[in-house]
This record gives C-alpha cells, sequence and structure tokens, in this order.
C-alpha cells in the first residue's frame, strides 16, 4: 500500500503516517520527491485499511498495489489453471461446453435433454436440483430426488454433474451426487456458503453477482480457496444494469479482465445474461472469441413447458448450429473443444 502526501504537507503530517502504521506493526518508507512526498507501507494491508490514512492530514491519497485476493491472483501464481471436473479440463488451451436444462423437472425431461447437449458437444451436464428463484412462488426444484434425477442420468450418458447449492447446509448432501458445486449469482457473496464450498474439496463454479466488482467476484473466489480448495471457474453471466432489452448485460470485457488478475478460468453464461434463445449462439460466438475457456447453456426438449427459463433454453435447431459454432471457432483462437474423456477433439 501507497501512502500519497499533498504538496504542502507538513513533516509532522509526515511522522503521524508513519507513527500510525508501526503501531499496527507495520514499516513505513518514506520516500521524498521534489513536490510530494510517498510513504510506502509493508505489512498486514487489511489492518492499514482500517487505519482510516485518507482523512488523515497531509494525505491526499491512498492505493493499494497489491492485491487483496492473494491465493487466487496471478501475482502469487503466474500460470493460469486448469480445473477437472470427472476428467473434463475447464482452462487455457481448451474451450468446455456444459449444458443442460435449468431446471430437473422428471427423469425423461432430464435424460433428453442431456443427450440433446451431449450431441450438441458438451462435455459436462447442468441441471438444477435446488433453485433459488426471486419469487418464493417460483418453482424451487425437486432437491434431493432431482439429485438422483441427475445421478441416474451421469451413469447413462457418463456426463460429470455441475448442480447448485444454495445453502451451506446441502452442500454435504450435494457432494454425494456431484462433480462440481455452482454458487449463483444471488449467493455470490454468501460468506458462509463459500467457505462451506471451500471446506467441501469440491470444485466450485463461482458465478459473479449481479451487482458485483470483478474485484468482488475474485473476493469471493478468494474465500472459497481460503478455505485449501482451489479448484474453481468463475463464470461471467452478466451484470444489472439499465438495459431492459436483454436480462442482464454481458460483460464480455470481464473475460479477459479477470484472466489477467486472476489464474482461475473464466467461463460465460449467454443463456442467464442474454435471457433469450436467438441471443444465445451470438454471446457464445461473443465468448469464444474474447477467449472464454468455456460457456455453459441452457437445454430442454419442450422449453414451451419448461418450470425455468423455458425462452432461453436451445432446442435441436440452435443445437445444430451450436455443435458447430463450438467446433468450428475455438481452433481460430488457439483452442480446441472438449469432451467427456477430457481430450480435445479435433474441429
Amino acid at each position: 500500500m501507497v501512502v500519497v502526501m499533498a504538496p504542502e504537507a507538513t513533516e509532522s503530517d509526515i511522522q503521524a503516517v508513519v507513527s500510525l502504521v508501526e503501531t499496527t506493526g507495520g514499516e513505513a518508507f518514506v520516500s521524498r520527491g521534489v513536490e510530494r512526498t510517498i510513504i510506502g507501507l509493508v505489512g498486514d494491508v487489511q489492518q492499514f485499511a482500517s487505519l482510516n490514512l485518507r482523512g488523515m492530514g497531509g494525505v491526499s491519497d491512498v492505493l493499494r498495489i497489491s492485491a487483496p485476493y492473494k491465493l487466487v491472483s496471478r501475482e502469487n501464481h503466474a500460470e493460469r489453471s486448469v480445473v477437472r471436473v470427472g476428467g473434463v479440463p475447464i482452462g487455457p488451451g481448451t474451450m468446455t461446453l456444459i449444458a443442460g436444462p435449468c431446471a430437473v423437472e422428471t427423469p425423461e425431461q432430464t435424460l433428453r435433454a442431456a443427450q440433446m447437449a451431449q450431441a450438441a458437444g458438451a462435455s459436462l451436464l447442468r441441471g438444477g436440483a435446488f433453485k433459488p428463484r426471486t419469487s418464493p412462488y417460483a418453482f424451487q426444484g425437486l432437491g434431493e430426488a432431482g439429485l438422483k434425477i441427475l445421478a441416474d442420468v451421469r451413469a447413462e450418458t457418463g456426463m460429470p454433474i455441475v448442480t447448485e447449492v444454495v445453502d451451506a447446509h446441502d452442500v454435504e448432501l450435494i457432494a454425494q451426487y456431484a462433480d462440481m458445486l455452482q454458487i449463483g449469482t444471488r449467493n455470490a457473496q454468501n460468506f458462509a456458503l463459500l467457505q462451506a464450498a471451500g471446506e467441501s474439496g469440491m470444485p466450485v463454479l463461482l458465478k459473479r453477482g449481479m451487482s458485483g466488482t470483478i474485484e468482488e467476484w475474485l473476493m469471493a473466489a478468494e474465500y472459497i480457496a481460503q478455505r485449501g480448495n482451489l479448484d474453481i471457474v468463475l463464470c461471467e453471466r452478466g451484470i444489472r444494469t439499465f438495459e431492459k432489452a436483454t436480462r442482464n448485460t454481458l460483460d464480455i470485457s470481464a473475460v479477459p479482465v479477470a484472466q489477467r488478475l486472476g489464474h482461475l478460468p473464466v467461463i460465460v453464461d449467454p443463456s442467464h445474461s442474454g435471457g433469450r434463445r436467438d441471443l444465445v449462439l451470438p454471446l457464445t460466438r461473443a465468448a469464444i472469441a474474447v477467449g472464454a475457456d468455456g460457456v455453459i447453456v441452457d437445454v430442454h426438449p419442450h422449453p414451451e413447458t419448461a418450470l425455468c427459463d423455458g425462452p432461453q433454453a436451445l432446442v435441436d435447431g440452435d443445437l445444430r448450429e451450436l455443435a458447430r459454432v463450438v467446433r468450428e471457432l475455438p481452433p481460430l483462437v488457439g483452442r480446441r473443444l472438449t469432451e467427456a474423456a477430457g481430450e480435445p477433439v479435433s474441429a
């Protein structure tokens, strides 16, 4: 952390900052320039942040020069990470497609959706057994019955399962069935849940909060990593803005920014960002072009009767085009599509 003193700062102002920092056990190194003085701080940044240094006499600004998210930062882990889910890699060099129904409704619907997803090139099956919904009257998921359906479909298709956890108390239960825990946008800063997911040792798919900054997103990942679990995949799913033409605003720039700041894989959710079937494929193309490590999309055999997010679910015609896109575009940016066995497939 660096304290920038104002040009009119006195020697007394400078010494007051140094003394305060030293009371916390930190060190302060004073560098005097022609016009102003800069004080470099070494020690516990979080403790420095609690000192209200900006409010001290003669202080112009306080700048943090090291990332607060130590474990997920590129500062301490220069190479980007690969996270494996049931043998399927997510990370640099590959493009991983995760697809399936937003919500598990019946065994038949889930199996058919999985088969559609697999035919399009998906190597991981998404499906919600627990659904946090804006309305308490909306379908909340089948719970453990839904998890059992997913496990049966995995046994038949060989696709590892990605499913959402909404409560810290459910982590242990869901971990018995799933291959990857998903933490959704509404729980992106549910710190007890983040810590429980970290303690589980399971791979975690962490969606960005709908109103969260990139730093807050990475700090949420730090909660998981701080519990000893670095198998984290970040998911940009669109943020809430003033725009109403789409369900959310896909912040496509968040992908390279998060990849530059952190070493974790970053994927994109074009279904929940666009909120409309006709937007999913264009946003998927954008995600691949910008360098996303994967995409996660909704698939449903009969979206007109879906209990959750039917308008954004892809159907057969869309999936044929999706299959072409995920095979042809990744090689143009130095990637290849992964298959369920975890090996890249040829374009």
